[in-house]
């Protein structure tokens, strides 16, 4: 299975050079936040995303040194189908673990289960290899195994145990925490990104390039900012602020495990730091929230 940064189009040649990396050219004529975020929606999710004013090739590889600033919106944007759906399924009456679920249904059909692919393989590849080569060469078998098949069915009933107890604690500002903990777990998600070399020297990595500190800075200023707003929405501070410190710790976790079995990053690799940082940053909320 192949997910993330090693299964979009235009993503060939993972390990080249940084240097030797020649990003697409700019939409001209297009603003570039707004050709960011199309660009990563596009990327991150199944969402029909037009092209922007100026855009001439909307499936040419994104430029990966800048395009994820623009992520938190991006997982905002890919959230607000789940966090709609738990809104209405609560305003219908069915419940908060009908809700969850549906939640959860959404988000996995929106991002084409493109996160929960990286955790299987992750989960497979740290499990059952001995040795850095071997865990790669798991991590890329279509086949699903035990490790896998176990961290896929933990992941979906902590979420959906998670939210559906959300649910009954806030009621509908349950769709706010929705979209909080999605625009933060993916912007956590870029920490293994950030701060690894490519494992492979023929996957994704380098054929997108690595965000820059400016553009990690940049999508961390609006991660904050969407978690302010989530407070002013009535989300608790104290809840936002151990979230993002405990999704923080996931994505960072998750880092130094694949520095050392597999000597890098991959797609697989931040498909899953964002799996766990969504986890953590829902418990995170609930710890916060009394019962």
């Amino acid at each position: 299975m192949a997910t993330g940064l090693n299964a979009r189009p235009g993503g060939a040649s993972d390990d080249q050079a940084d240097d030797a990396f020649e990003p697409p050219p700019p939409p001209s004529g297009a603003w570039p936040p707004l050709a960011d975020l199309a660009a990563c929606l596009r990327f991150f999710s199944r969402l029909p995303v037009p092209a922007v004013p100026g855009e001439t090739d909307r499936h040419a590889a994104p430029d990966f040194r800048t395009v994820p600033r623009m992520l938190p919106l991006a997982g905002l944007a890919i959230g607000l189908p789940g966090a709609v759906a738990a809104a209405a399924a609560l305003a219908l009456g069915l419940g908060p673990f009908l809700a969850a679920t549906l939640a959860l249904a959404f988000a996995v059909l929106v991002t084409g289960a493109l996160h929960e692919d990286g955790l299987a393989d992750v989960a497979d590849g740290f499990g059952g290899g001995t040795s850095p080569a071997r865990r790669l060469e798991i991590m890329r078998d279509s086949r699903i195994g035990a490790y896998g098949a176990v961290a896929l069915v933990l992941s979906c009933a902590l979420r959906i145990g998670a939210i559906a107890t959300l649910a009954d604690r806030i009621g509908w500002r349950v769709a706010v925490a929705l979209l909080a903990v999605a625009a933060l777990s993916r912007t956590a998600a870029l920490w293994p990104l950030c701060r690894l070399p490519p494992a492979r020297p023929d996957g994704a990595a380098h054929a997108v390039g690595r965000p820059s500190g400016t553009t990690h800075a940049t999508a961390w200023a609006l991660c904050l900012a969407l978690l302010a707003l989530a407070g002013l929405l009535g989300l608790p501070w104290l809840g936002l602020c151990l979230a993002g410190l405990l999704a923080l710790v996931a994505a960072w976790t998750l880092t130094r495990m694949a520095e050392r079995l597999v000597g890098g990053q991959t797609g697989d690799v931040i498909g899953a730091s964002q799996q766990l940082a969504e986890i953590a940053a829902l418990l995170a909320l609930l710890i916060a929230i009394p019962a």
